[in-house]
Parts: structure tokens; sequence; C-alpha cells
């Protein structure tokens, strides 16, 4: 039989370890995102399960379409880092059971031109579920869709070719 010592003590347990996932979270994208800065992707990739599906359906621009499973997430993240786009994470929300968490990622971006300039920067909110630890569908959306279609104008301009159609 149970004593309410030992269910108090299971209780506080359980939610110490649900107060403590989003921290963790955020510590593995944030370590997934600076690799990613960095040009190296397969971090935050191997983060999606290979079904996954991104959405990215804002405007006219290299990035957008339905980008299903993990080659095409693998040419939207080789696109992401041609363009030598960085980011950062500002603020992670979870929801959910932890086999089915829903998460909601402030993330802010730029990129800068071979000269230093800044040629593009923009605020985005990503929308993620997960299934067992891994991404299975993000939503990105993006404060100011036009600037994207600037962007990519700029990175035309640059000579920064997009390296495969667009996504479907």
């Amino acid at each position: 039989m149970k004593t309410p010592t030992t269910l108090a003590a299971g209780a506080a347990l359980g939610l110490g370890a649900r107060a403590l996932l989003p921290r963790l979270l955020l510590v593995k994208f944030r370590r997934d995102v600076a690799r990613l800065n960095e040009g190296d992707y397969a971090p935050l990739l191997a983060s999606y399960a290979d079904d996954a599906v991104l959405h990215f359906n804002d405007a006219d621009h290299r990035w957008r379409g339905e980008h299903r499973g993990t080659a095409a997430l693998g040419r939207f993240f080789q696109e992401f880092v041609a363009a030598k786009v960085t980011g950062e994470i500002k603020r992670l929300w979870v929801a959910g059971p932890p086999w089915a968490l829903t998460m909601i990622v402030r993330f802010d971006d730029e990129a800068r031109a071979p000269d230093g300039r800044r040629i593009y920067d923009n605020r985005t909110v990503l929308v993620l579920r997960t299934r067992w630890g891994k991404v299975v569908e993000q939503w990105d959306y993006y404060e100011d869709t036009v600037r994207m279609v600037a962007f990519d104008r700029e990175l035309s301009d640059l000579g920064v070719a997009p390296r495969g159609p667009a996504a479907a």
C-alpha cells in the first residue's frame, strides 16, 4: 500500500521532471541552432522523424512549400546554410505529454552579405508537433513575408542560386 508520503514524493518528482523538460529542450535546440549557424545542419535534422513535414507557404521564395521527409528537410536546411542565414532561439513554450509535445519557438534570424552588411532580418514563430521525441510536423510563420521575397531576390543578385526547385 502506498503511503501519502510516497504519493507526494512521486508527484513532486513528476512535477519536477515536467518543469525541467522545457529547459532541457531549450539547451538542446540552442546547441543544434548554434551548429546550424556554423553550417552543420545534421544535429538539427536528426531531431526530425523520417516522415516529418515542414510547412512554409507564406510567399514566393526559395523556401516555400511543404518539405516532406528528411531528404526534403535536408535540402531546406542546405538552402538555409547556403544563404548564410543565422538565427537564435529567443523563447520556447512546451505543452502536452512528453510522447506528444507541442512546442512553440520564437526564432529570430538574419543574413549578411559578403561585405558584412545585413541583407535580411526577421522574427519567426515555429510551431512543432513531436512524437516520441522527434519532430513530425512544423509550421513556420514569419513576421514579414515580404522580407523573405526581398531576401531571395538579394541572394539571386549576389549569385546565390537556389540549390533545387522549391518544394511542392
